[in-house]
């Protein structure tokens, strides 16, 4: 999929791209399996903001996404690629031979009338989903499970894949895209090949109003508020921050502090942080 530039018509068009669509083979969804989505404007169940600069924004209805493939052994045959409003990945309808219909991310190289199956006798190829105990070293996967029948939890959005390392006894070691390698169990299921899409890191949003039919309202920076409001307020002009460095409007520090716990029950599987030198 490639990405498709304006002539510079106005200001807001002069940098503006967007995808060109090109593996976008169905463009109505199936209703069968779309879901209302309510919107809370980053506010909790008391009417509080827990997550501000979130409000407004389109339409959408939620695309139930097949991320357990519980079916064994049962093949589905690919209907259409499908655009999702609500993931930078692409996903495709599929349907079984009783004509159960379901969504499934979209892979590099699956196409229209394409077979996918999940099971452990499954062949490797892009769509098919197998447990990681019948994944060759050095396979590209995505969809991996971290814990067996949860469903799919790592690798999903647009252009990522991870690469399986190393298998010992019951586990094995996954590079995800990151480059974090985590020990995953070897009866998680995972998806072969690498999500589709990978030219949406690419976008430019180009306008203010395309992000407000995101659901992304604007952010006001802390350096021209007054310091009864953020800790970078206040001073004569353009004023520098006055601390060692930027903070968030509550003062605990914005850049290089690391925020997951010490003693996290998931710190064992982890055989190399992403930021390890």
């Amino acid at each position: 999929m490639g990405v498709k530039e304006f002539r510079p018509t106005t200001p807001s068009r002069r940098h503006m791209t967007v995808s060109d669509f090109a593996e976008i083979t169905k463009k109505t969804p199936e209703k069968s399996l779309l879901e209302p989505i309510r919107k809370t404007a980053g506010r909790n169940s008391y009417g509080r903001i827990t997550v501000r600069h979130h409000g407004g924004g389109e339409k959408r209805k939620y695309r139930k996404i097949d991320f357990r493939r519980d079916r064994i052994d049962d093949p589905a045959k690919v209907v259409g690629i499908e655009y999702d409003p609500n993931r930078s990945a692409n996903i495709a309808l599929v349907e079984y031979a009783d004509g159960e219909k379901r969504y499934i991310i979209a892979p590099i190289g699956l196409k229209d009338d394409d077979t996918v199956v999940s099971g452990t006798g499954a062949d490797i190829r892009p769509g098919n989903c197998l447990p990681i105990s019948a994944i060759p070293l050095g396979t590209m996967i995505h969809n991996i499970e971290l814990y067996p029948g949860r469903g799919a939890q790592m690798a999903r959005s647009a252009g990522t894949a991870a690469q399986l390392m190393a298998k010992e006894g019951v586990t094995a070691q996954i590079r995800l895209p990151s480059g974090e390698v985590r020990i995953v169990r070897q009866d998680c299921k995972a998806t072969i090949g690498q999500i589709g899409n990978i030219e949406h890191e690419n976008i430019q949003i180009g306008k203010a109003g395309r992000k407000r039919h995101m659901g992304i309202r604007p952010t006001v920076r802390g350096s021209v508020m007054n310091p009864c409001d953020h800790p970078h307020g206040g001073g004569e002009g353009r004023s520098p921050i006055g601390r060692p460095g930027p903070v968030y409007p509550w003062g605990k520090a914005a850049l290089g502090y690391k925020t997951r716990k010490q003693h996290k029950a998931s710190n064992k599987f982890i055989v190399k942080r992403a930021n390890a030198k």
